[in-house]
């Protein structure tokens, strides 16, 4: 194949479909996309052989983006469950969905989802190596793990993770450090076990090249896996997080220099006091790719209510420069989770998107803001619900306690303030006994 990436088109000026459609939907010219997407700061994941994606772009100056994970696993195999989730994320309008699947069927559940999926699609190709070749992890060859990467970029993944940067030096210094919660990162910590079993060098850092010359073939972008990052705020801004790190950014421009577009993934668990550094950190050490953020999660104690412990950190993160946020589920630590817990955890971070957007100041991110709070002043219930970001929960919730007035809710009845500015402003009488 002799395809280029839309990182190499746009170094060349020309604008891509994809580009054309991304600059349109955020209202940006073209000319001022297309320098971004060269220089890197944007990312446009967009395999060749994704024909039913519609494009996104992630990066600075754009809409924050939010990405739900979803997939099979040994303990809950259900493919058809899973496909509703596909569904309710799109519904929502999430704009990627990352298949997790480490067990069954993975590569049939990976093509339909890539082919009737328009979200952007992501995969760990190391939780599939196992399966797919029937191997122990300590078995596995360089080749097998490159081959898997292969095989689900001609499949048609948009973006992978791939947690190159933990080498045999990052994982001395944690190893050195130590700390409370060890490596959280399910596919860091199969990359380090077979290191530590096989006495080798990780093998998507020795084989660094390799790797990117099957991502620019199919225009696959690489997330580049965060194996160290801390899973509890105990662990955060470490050592071993922030040398995996300096890593990455290497790693960065590394494949910018073979024309392969990449995003860099962040923390995990951290305190509030600690995001807006780690983001700025991000962004100087890794030449300002794309912020690619887990959470962050600012506390450990809410088993059940990690949605919401995520989507405060998200929030922060995205308002001092993350680009796009992972979502986190009530189920998280927990279980897998079903499809309530998969709204819970889009909403929650599409809030968060959405108030950062606000906070950066993208462009047309407060409209829709503007436009329920005028339908609320007029008390158009309809319409509000129309435009709220949930419309059938904000329904149901009004109908549930349906005030005597219809013009107002059952919390505040005729003594509605809207209500009654509206009638005073109009010149009319406030009557609360009429």
């Amino acid at each position: 194949m002799n395809n280029q990436t839309q990182m190499e088109a746009a170094r060349k000026g020309i604008v891509t479909k994809e580009l054309a459609q991304v600059a349109k939907e955020e209202s940006w010219p073209e000319q001022a996309l297309l320098q971004l997407v060269a220089s890197g700061q944007v990312v446009i994941p967009a395999n060749i052989k994704h024909k039913s994606l519609h494009p996104y772009g992630i990066g600075g100056g754009l809409r924050t983006k939010i990405n739900v994970n979803l997939g099979i696993s040994g303990d809950c195999i259900d493919y058809t469950s899973e496909m509703k989730k596909v569904i309710l994320a799109e519904k929502f309008g999430a704009e990627a969905i990352m298949d997790l699947s480490n067990y069954g069927k993975t590569r049939d559940f990976r093509k339909k989802l890539i082919a009737t999926s328009s979200a952007m699609i992501g995969t760990v190709p190391v939780y599939d190596a196992i399966g797919y070749f029937e191997k122990d992890l300590k078995s596995l060859t360089v080749q097998d793990f490159l081959d898997v990467v292969r095989s689900h970029a001609e499949e048609g993944v948009d973006f992978m993770t791939i947690h190159a940067g933990i080498n045999r030096h990052a994982a001395e210094i944690f190893k050195r450090e130590k700390r409370q919660m060890n490596i959280v990162s399910r596919g860091g910590s199969l990359l380090f076990a077979w290191m530590e079993m096989t006495g080798n060098e990780n093998p998507f850092y020795e084989h660094y090249d390799e790797l990117l010359d099957i991502l620019q073939e199919y225009d696959v972008t690489i997330s580049l896996g965060d194996a160290l990052r801390p899973g509890s705020i105990a662990d955060s801004t470490d050592a071993a997080q922030i040398a995996e790190l300096i890593e990455i950014g290497n790693l960065t421009k590394r494949a910018w220099d073979r024309g392969v577009q990449v995003l860099v993934e962040g923390p995990g668990h951290m305190a509030m006091d600690e995001i807006a550094a780690n983001m700025k950190l991000e962004k100087r050490l890794c030449h300002n790719a794309p912020f690619y953020v887990l959470g962050p999660l600012v506390t450990d104690i809410a088993p059940g209510y990690d949605h919401i412990t995520s989507a405060i950190g998200g929030a922060i993160a995205a308002s001092n420069g993350a680009d796009f946020l992972c979502y986190v589920t009530p189920a998280e630590h927990l279980r897998l989770p079903d499809l309530s817990d998969v709204k819970e955890g889009i909403i929650a971070s599409k809030i968060a998107a959405h108030a950062a957007d606000i906070a950066k100041g993208v462009k047309g991110a407060r409209e829709s803001d503007y436009r329920i709070s005028e339908a609320r002043r007029n008390l158009d219930w309809p319409e509000i619900f129309n435009l709220s970001l949930d419309g059938e929960k904000a329904k149901a919730y009004y109908e549930s306690a349906p005030p005597e007035n219809r013009h107002s809710c059952s919390m505040c009845g005729k003594m509605c303030a809207v209500r009654t500015m509206n009638r005073i402003l109009d010149g009319n009488d406030v009557a609360l006994f009429e």
